[in-house]
C-alpha cells in the first residue's frame, strides 16, 4: 500500500483507494492512502515548522537538492512514463515526454535557486540606503489535476522549494501513482529538513479545503476545474492568502484561406485530439474561413479515420482512452448536445471496443456550429472539436475572442500581416502561430487571461512572482 508522506515519514491514511488503468479497467495499479482533514493539518503543521530551516539553507544547498531530484526523474523516464500512461491514459511516448519535462523543470529551478537577486536603489533622501529583496512566502499548498500527473506537480513543487518554501502537495484522486512516485524521489533527495515536503493524498472536500482555510498556508497554487478554482480563490482571498489559479480554456484555432492545408490539419489534429483531448490548452474551437472550410473538413475527417485509438501502452497507438467513466460520460454528453443544437457530427464520437475493457472513444468532429452554442462556450475536456465557419479574418478574430476563457489561441496562415495582427489582438495569455495551441516550453511563462487564470504566471523566471514576497528595507547610513 502506498502511504502519504508527512513530517518526513510514510503514514497510512484513514482510508484507501484503488488506482485503475483506464486502458484496462481490470488492471489495478495499486492501493493508495487517502487522508482526512486531521492528517492534512498534521502535514501543514510539519511544513510550518520546517519552512524556516529550509529557508535558512544556502541557495546552493537548495539547488543541489532540486538537481538531484531532476537527475533521478530523467534517469527513470521509461519506468515513470509507463506508470503515467498506465494510470492516466496518455500514449507511452506522451507519458515519457511528460516525465522528461518534469525532470527538466526541476533542473531549471535548480538554477533559478542560485539566480534569485535583489536591487539596491538610490533613495530620494540623503544618507539613506534602499534594498529590495525577495523572501519565501512560507507554506505553499499545491493542488494539481489529473491530466498532467507529473509535469504540473513538478512545475509547482520545484519553484516552491527553490525559493525556500515548504510544501503540502495534494494530487488529483484519479492519478495518485505518478504523484506518489515523484514524492518518493523528493523524499529520498536527502537534503530537505523533515516536513519541508509533504504528500497528502485524499479528497478535495477534506484535504483541499483544509489547505485553503489554514492560516499557516500562506499561498495556494491550484490547477483544475473552474468551479473548484473559484471556490478555492474566494476562500483564500477572504483570509488574505496568496492564490494562483489555472482553470481551463475554450481555445480557438483559426484556419485562414491562405493556410497550408496539410500543416493546418496536422496542427489541428495535434491540438484537438492528442493526449485524448484532455489538455486545458487544447484546440476545442476550429474557426475556419469560408474559402478553405470544405477542404479542411474533408482533410480532417480523412486524418481522423487513420488515427489509432487503443491501449495507451501499445505500440502505434495515437490516442489512448479517456481517463474515467465520468469523463467519458461528459464527452458523450457534449457530443449529443452539439448535434441537438444544430451541429453535424461528421466524424467519430463512437464508443470503441478493444482487447481490454477501457474508456475508448473515437475523436469527434462537429461542423456547422455557432459560437453561441454550449459546445463552443463550455469546456468539454475530451477528444471533441467543433468547427465554426466565418466569412473573413475580422470575423475570425472576433469569434476567437468571444469567450469567457483566455488561456491559449492559435492561427494557421502564411500571411505575416495576419499572424502579427493576431498575436497583438488575441485576448489569450498564449498565442500560437502555425503550431498547436497545446504544447509549451518549460522555461517560458504559462498562463491565461479572463476566466482561465488568476494570479501571476507559472513556469520560467516568472514563477518567482508567486512563490516569493518582495521586501523593501530602508537603512540610515
Amino acid at each position: 500500500m502506498h502511504k502519504n508522506f508527512i513530517a518526513g515519514a510514510w503514514v497510512e491514511g484513514v482510508t484507501t483507494g484503488l488506482n485503475l488503468n483506464p486502458s484496462d479497467t481490470n488492471d489495478v495499479i495499486g492501493e493508495y492512502a487517502r487522508a482526512d482533514a486531521a492528517q492534512a493539518e498534521q502535514a501543514i503543521s510539519a511544513a510550518f515548522e520546517a519552512q524556516k530551516r529550509w529557508a535558512q539553507c544556502t541557495a546552493e544547498h537548495r539547488s543541489d537538492a532540486l538537481d538531484r531530484i531532476g537527475t533521478e526523474i530523467l534517469s527513470r523516464r521509461d519506468e515513470l512514463g509507463a506508470l503515467l500512461s498506465r494510470e492516466e491514459g496518455k500514449t507511452l511516448p506522451e507519458g515519457v515526454a511528460e516525465v522528461v519535462r518534469a525532470g527538466r523543470v526541476f533542473k531549471f529551478f535548480a538554477g533559478e535557486a542560485l539566480r534569485l537577486g535583489g536591487e539596491k536603489l538610490p533613495s530620494i533622501r540623503a544618507g539613506v540606503d534602499v534594498e529590495v529583496t525577495r523572501e519565501p512566502e512560507g507554506v505553499v499548498g499545491i493542488i494539481t489535476p489529473w491530466n498532467f500527473p507529473i509535469a504540473i506537480p513538478a512545475w509547482k513543487i520545484a519553484p516552491a522549494l527553490a525559493f525556500g518554501n515548504a510544501v503540502v502537495f495534494k494530487p488529483a484522486d484519479l492519478v495518485p501513482g505518478s504523484a506518489w512516485a515523484l514524492s518518493e524521489i523528493i523524499a529520498r533527495a536527502g537534503q530537505l529538513p523533515e516536513g519541508t515536503f509533504n504528500l497528502v493524498m485524499g479528497p478535495g472536500s477534506k484535504v483541499g479545503q483544509t489547505l485553503a482555510t489554514s492560516r499557516h498556508v500562506r499561498a495556494i497554487t491550484f490547477t483544475g476545474s473552474v468551479q473548484t478554482g473559484r471556490a478555492v480563490g474566494m476562500t483564500c482571498m477572504e483570509r488574505g492568502a496568496k492564490v494562483q489559479l489555472e482553470m481551463g480554456g475554450k481555445n480557438p484555432l483559426i484556419i485562414l484561406n491562405d493556410a497550408d492545408l496539410e500543416q493546418a490539419v496536422s496542427v489541428a489534429i495535434n491540438g484537438c485530439f492528442f493526449s485524448t483531448g484532455q489538455r486545458c490548452t487544447g484546440s476545442s474551437r476550429l474557426i475556419v474561413e469560408y474559402g478553405i472550410h470544405d477542404a479542411f473538413v474533408r482533410a480532417m475527417a480523412q486524418r481522423m479515420a487513420s488515427l489509432k485509438v487503443d491501449h495507451a501502452l501499445n505500440a502505434g497507438t495515437d490516442i489512448g482512452p479517456v481517463v474515467s467513466q465520468d469523463q467519458l460520460d461528459q464527452d458523450r454528453h457534449y457530443i449529443a448536445l452539439g448535434t441537438q443544437e444544430g451541429g453535424h457530427l461528421v466524424a467519430g464520437g463512437e464508443l470503441l471496443k478493444r482487447d481490454t475493457p477501457g474508456y475508448y472513444l473515437s475523436p469527434a468532429l462537429i461542423t456547422e456550429t455557432q459560437n453561441a452554442m454550449c459546445i463552443n462556450r463550455e469546456e468539454v475536456f475530451g477528444p471533441v472539436a467543433s468547427v465554426i465557419r466565418v466569412k473573413d479574418y475580422e470575423e475570425a478574430v472576433e469569434t476567437a475572442n468571444d469567450t469567457d476563457f483566455g488561456l491559449s489561441s492559435g492561427i494557421c496562415t502564411t500571411s505575416l500581416k495576419h499572424a502579427t495582427d493576431f498575436k497583438r489582438r488575441s485576448t489569450a495569455g498564449m498565442v500560437m502561430v502555425n503550431v498547436p495551441t497545446a504544447g509549451v516550453d518549460y522555461h517560458a511563462p504559462f498562463g491565461g487571461r479572463k476566466g482561465s487564470s488568476h494570479g501571476s504566471r507559472e513556469q520560467g523566471t516568472y514563477a518567482r512572482e508567486f512563490y516569493t514576497s518582495v521586501k523593501t528595507a530602508y537603512t540610515l547610513a
